[in-house]
């Protein structure tokens, strides 16, 4: 499950990357060497260790982060970010008219 995960290209980058963290650590890796290899650092390294130490492919998965959910999805909230404030009447008929065809 592991080695099909580590590589997997069309999974998100950081699951693949814990994957190979966890190989690497199999293989009797230390922390500072799997960090060097991965481009990351050492403490990123020694977490995902743990965790899956804790509780193995359970581990692996994102917890849940504090704070307020997002109202919007992430393409809603581009397609509003444009918009402003709307002009009506003769200012928007003004502002219709300047906008190329």
């Amino acid at each position: 499950m592991l080695e099909r995960r580590a590589r997997a290209e069309k999974l998100p980058f950081q699951d693949v990357q814990r994957a190979r963290i966890v190989l690497y650590a199999a293989e009797g890796m230390h922390d500072t060497e799997i960090a060097a290899k991965l481009d990351t650092s050492s403490g990123l390294v020694g977490r995902w260790r743990r965790r899956f130490a804790e509780l193995r492919l359970e581990g692996l998965k994102d917890r849940p982060r504090a704070g307020r959910p997002r109202r919007f999805p992430p393409a809603a909230g581009r397609r509003r970010q444009g918009g402003g404030v709307r002009a009506a009447g003769p200012l928007r008929a003004a502002a219709v008219a300047v906008l190329p065809r």
